[in-house]
């Protein structure tokens, strides 16, 4: 699967207030900014527009109207900075990645024409009547500026990277796994959110993200042995867990109400042969695990 993760580096222009979680404010603008960048009849919902199946704004937000499953993943992941400060003066930076699934790194022009336009719609709450307006100042994948802001230009295309579920060398004597979940992880067990973390828990999740992000941005589900990864899991302990449950709320514009968001944050360890299931941890380091991930959450990190 084609991988890009692109670097935002964004100054603010006017002050901006922000939730402590700033992925939902990223995800929302967004939408709004790629929408009127791409879509060409702005009347019309987009579950009965003749245009649907060759939007970009339709493929990337509604991807059930693409004929797809409904369950089928967004091809983009937004990672907010994950600073605990909620009130930015004007002149104050603001960075944050996008990651691309498949083909959507195709369209990547589309996507940092985008960000410009959030820049101009403003983000966080409103103050005097304005959302925070910021402006894009570089973009970057891996240490390669790839954007002229000046001439507003694509540089070199970047070399993109091929993501897939692996065996690697070093895997060969893992026994030990810390993981630390840097954004709220939502993961449900029996159709319910869970607060604890075991680890063949973990594994039905990270084993539905990779499936999913492959058959329909890759060449087709990876030939895992599902029902056995999951039975082994079992085995695996957890031998430290400093998890925590950390709730929030975003505010939807599309339902125009709140929701509570609530996931697991801290850190867990894991002991015992976890050789076969390090390919799919390196996988969803990258590209996240669990619900919601299009809004950040759900980043892992080995320690």
């Amino acid at each position: 699967m084609l991988y890009g993760k692109y670097s935002f580096a964004c100054e603010l222009e006017s002050t901006a207030k922000l939730p402590f979680y700033k992925g939902s404010a990223l995800r929302g603008v967004f939408g709004r900014a790629l929408k009127k960048t791409v879509c060409a009849l702005r009347q019309q919902q987009c579950d009965a527009c003749l245009l649907n199946t060759r939007c970009l704004y339709a493929a990337v937000f509604e991807t059930p109207v693409t004929s797809r499953s409904s369950d089928t993943p967004h091809p983009f992941v937004l990672e907010p900075p994950l600073i605990p400060e909620t009130e930015f003066p004007a002149g104050a930076p603001f960075d944050f990645s996008l990651l691309l699934f498949g083909e959507a790194n195709k369209s990547l022009p589309y996507f940092v024409y985008a960000v410009d336009q959030m820049g101009r719609l403003g983000i966080g709450a409103r103050q005097n009547g304005m959302r925070g307006r910021f402006r894009l100042a570089s973009v970057k994948h891996g240490r390669k500026t790839i954007y002229d802001v000046e001439r507003k230009k694509l540089l070199l295309p970047p070399a993109l990277e091929t993501l897939a579920p692996t065996p690697h060398p070093s895997d060969n004597k893992v026994k030990t796994l810390t993981l630390a979940i840097e954004t709220p992880l939502r993961m449900k067990t029996q159709n319910r959110l869970t607060a604890g973390l075991p680890f063949h828990v973990l594994v039905r999740g990270m084993l539905r993200r990779v499936s999913s992000l492959m058959k329909y941005y890759a060449e087709g589900e990876p030939p895992l042995d599902y029902k056995g990864l999951v039975q082994r899991a079992m085995d695996i302990q957890a031998t430290a867990n400093n998890l925590q449950w950390f709730d929030w709320r975003r505010y939807s514009f599309r339902q125009d109400n709140e929701m509570l968001m609530g996931g697991i944050t801290g850190s867990v360890t894991y002991e015992g042969e976890l050789n076969e299931f390090m390919p799919l941890v390196r996988f969803c380091e990258k590209a996240h695990v669990g619900k919601q991930t299009s809004f950040g959450l759900g980043k892992i990190k080995t320690g």
